[in-house]
């Protein structure tokens, strides 16, 4: 199951398929009034959702284009793990890290949608961005066991992450001063279930992190030094998150970015998330 939203307020659209195209949440039997992502992420609540849909009479369905798709989370938390592969340790001419990956807790308020403009703060000489995966915390929850993280996590997404890099030269204790600058993340276009993946297929997906059109860094999941389940484990263990929180789980490697470049974030199977910098 795949789940978008084309404005801040239009609620979330769900694709049934090639030939049905995005039917708006709102206007199945039973989900009028959903506008917000927690009500959606449940596992009964997708369950109840995807069973309407097969049950309902087909009515007028659109196509649109993910291009311009507003950020698909609209609350929780945004948690990042940090040089998690080993080309992003490379970019920082540093070592990755042993007894767990570098972490760092950023404001919602840097968040753009799909094709807004990133906007380079005065503040920082050199800003990079990194393609990432995201997860999406299904249900509250704390101290998950590594092996039970499916449990809690809904889906999976793209996400464009930026990082003013010169102050983490200076001092890696500034992180997250360094990311949380107005437009320094996106999260989208869409959210796609964990049903629609195995292990495999998930540890095979390729993130590739793309300026002007030329691929700076490429890598697949199953290249990460901490795997999916231990990031669960690891952003869960002592405190809780909610429905809705994203883990950022790394990228393969970073682009300086400048103005007038076009940047690109993409998860093979997952979504394409293109920005122009300011």
């Amino acid at each position: 199951m795949r789940l978008a939203r084309f404005t801040q307020d239009d609620g979330y659209r769900l694709f049934a398929g090639d030939a049905g195209g995005w039917v708006p949440v709102s206007g199945i039997d039973g989900f009028e009034h959903v506008r917000r992502l927690t009500d959606l992420l449940g596992t009964a609540r997708r369950r109840e959702l995807a069973e309407r849909l097969a049950g309902q009479p087909g009515g007028r369905r659109t196509e649109l284009p993910l291009t311009e798709a507003a950020t698909v989370t609209d609350s929780g938390d945004i948690w990042g793990a940090g040089l998690n592969y080993r080309g992003h340790a490379g970019d920082l001419e540093t070592r990755q890290p042993a007894s767990g990956p570098g972490s760092y807790l950023r404001p919602r308020t840097c968040l753009i949608g799909n094709g807004g403009h990133i906007e380079l703060p005065s503040q920082s000489k050199r800003v990079t961005a990194e393609a990432e995966l995201g997860l999406v915390i299904g249900t509250e929850c704390k101290n998950v066991g590594r092996a039970q993280w499916r449990e809690v996590v809904a889906g999976v997404t793209a996400v464009l992450d930026m990082t003013a890099e010169d102050v983490i030269r200076e001092n890696p204790r500034y992180i997250p001063w360094a990311k949380g600058f107005d437009t320094f993340c996106s999260i989208g276009p869409q959210l796609v279930t964990l049903d629609e993946f195995g292990d495999d297929q998930l540890a095979s997906l390729r993130v590739s992190t793309v300026r002007n059109a030329e691929v700076v860094a490429s890598a697949q999941v199953s290249e990460m030094k901490y795997d999916l389940g231990y990031l669960v484990e690891y952003f869960t263990a002592g405190r809780t998150l909610a429905p809705g929180t994203v883990i950022c789980t790394g990228t393969p490697g970073a682009a300086v970015i400048s103005p007038g470049d076009s940047i690109t974030a993409v998860v093979e199977g997952v979504g394409t998330l293109a920005h122009t910098v300011k």
